[in-house]
């Protein structure tokens, strides 16, 4: 049996938390969050702090962080809109999905700049994009601070999903070949697959 090590993460700083946390909680699916500014500028950013919360009723959380305490574009146009469209991320477009991570002025699109198609929503007023093979329009539920040490350090946002988008084959069953984020620059591929059956 291995030796196990006990570490304190309140000993750590940020970074060396983040640094361990994300190299061993994986693989984290990857959100690529659109939202839409009060000028109208259509933004557009990838989160891996992001899941599942619930499916009655269908809940999903994101979680921002904010530099310097300060709101990114995502925080900002989910807590003045109340709306926002979550992607899931795949081999076909996550290169695209990479370049918007770029820090780009507020009035500027990530998503023009990625080269990134925007669609219509069907029931909410922020443009999706048409290269994600599965989206969920959302309105925001909650939006919950993130302390830590007397300081807002970020934000999670749990949004009640509206409508789900399927592409025709994952509608038919197959399952997509999504890509998570692992630790540092690496990205995994949902490979190999095992059954177990839940005792009764």
């Amino acid at each position: 049996m291995s030796i196990m090590k006990s570490i304190d993460p309140n000993k750590l700083t940020p970074k060396d938390t983040y640094r361990l946390l994300t190299r061993v909680l994986v693989p984290r699916p990857i959100a690529f969050v659109s939202t839409l500014s009060e000028d109208g500028t259509l933004n557009g950013a990838p989160f891996s702090f992001f899941n599942l919360v619930s499916s009655t009723p269908p809940l999903l959380s994101v979680a921002v962080n904010r530099p310097d305490e300060a709101f990114k574009d995502t925080s900002r146009n989910i807590r003045e809109r109340g709306e926002f469209v979550v992607h899931l991320v795949d081999l076909d477009n996550v290169e695209a999905i990479n370049e918007t991570a770029a820090n780009l002025p507020s009035d500027e699109s990530e998503i023009e700049r990625s080269g990134l198609t925007p669609t219509p929503s069907e029931v909410i007023g922020v443009d999706a994009i048409k290269e994600s093979p599965i989206r969920f329009e959302c309105t925001l539920k909650h939006a919950i601070p993130l302390e830590n040490h007397g300081r807002v350090q970020g934000d999670l946002f749990i949004g009640k999903i509206e409508r789900i988008h399927l592409n025709e084959e994952i509608d038919k069953g197959k399952d997509p070949k999504l890509v998570a984020r692992l630790g540092g620059e690496e990205y995994a591929e949902i490979g190999k697959t095992f059954t177990l059956r839940r005792p009764k």
